[in-house]
């Protein structure tokens, strides 16, 4: 019997055979498998579909799962990663952790404890998310609607822009839902304009969860610039140029496609801007970046 999920899990393996066995328990109970032979596939499947938890496989040829795993993670720091290994030394189930493993399963592999492992470390990540979607998002300008475009929740700043923006009507958030509604059943990835209030709102799609669609109102107060940001931050001009698209939610390969530079130097730049704002990570610059937007 086919369980119902969607997760999908990266399985890499130097060996067909304990490929196949894993694929077909996988499918089984539901899970989207995808397959890898090495860790280059590997890397190379994980930028195009991101997984929900990795099986790794320590000993490969070439690339072996410690230096796999720890590319990974440069592009999946939230993803769980399982260790398959048959070495039990105390100092390569250390290595497998160090490198950013989670857990380990013994070879030979038993399905039924494969899966076990998956889902607690699944619904681990899950959790942790969400606990992090929450951090990263309080005091920011973001909602929650489900497909019919009606409000599940909002902060309470939202609240209080829509109560500017909308002086007058009652019922702002009835008049949005058809709108939005719309929008999730055409193109989100071009940002919603909508022009029934007494100001213009305009929002943008970051990301669903379950049934629910987190949207963010973008909103600049007096169209500030990239020269506002490199007044205000001991950045250089190409700096504030990649800091102000992160503003805006873009990712380093939209950047990159916007400022005519490859997604590496993209992140080079970040990491010099970090080094210079005193963080750590692309939310605190971003939370920087928008408190001087739009102030």
């Amino acid at each position: 019997m086919k369980h119902e999920t969607n997760e999908v899990v990266l399985v890499v393996d130097d060996s067909p055979e304990s490929l196949g066995m894993l694929n077909v328990a996988l499918n089984t109970q539901g899970y989207t498998a995808l397959v890898a032979l090495n860790g280059l596939q590997a890397l190379a499947i994980a930028e195009k579909v991101p997984p929900d938890v990795v099986l790794l496989d320590a000993m490969m040829p070439e690339m072996d799962g410690f230096e796999t795993c720890r590319r990974l993670k440069q592009i999946l720091p939230n993803t769980p990663i399982i260790f398959m290994t048959g070495l039990t030394e105390v100092e390569d189930v250390v290595k497998g952790f160090e490198a950013g493993g989670v857990d380990y399963v013994t070879k030979p592999i038993s399905p039924d404890e494969v899966i076990v492992r998956l889902k607690r470390h699944i619904e681990t990540a899950r959790l942790a998310l969400s606990a992090q979607d929450a951090l990263d998002h309080a005091g920011k300008n973001v909602f929650c609607v489900n497909q019919s475009g009606r409000l599940s929740w909002a902060t309470p700043h939202v609240h209080e822009l829509m109560d500017r923006m909308t002086e007058g009507n009652n019922s702002p958030w009835a008049t949005l839902a058809p709108l939005i509604e719309a929008w999730l059943d055409e193109d989100t990835t071009q940002n919603l304009r909508i022009n029934v209030f007494s100001e213009m709102v305009e929002l943008a799609y970051e990301r669903q969860q379950d049934n629910m669609h987190l949207l963010r109102i973008m909103r600049r107060k007096s169209e500030k610039t990239v020269e506002d940001l490199r007044a205000q931050l001991p950045i250089t001009k190409r700096e504030s140029e990649v800091l102000y698209w992160v503003s805006y939610g873009k990712t380093s390969w939209e950047t990159s496609q916007i400022l005519t530079m490859s997604p590496r130097t993209v992140n080079k730049h970040l990491e010099q801007i970090y080094k210079k704002l005193g963080v750590d990570n692309r939310t605190s610059a971003y939370a920087i970046a928008l408190r001087i937007l739009e102030s």
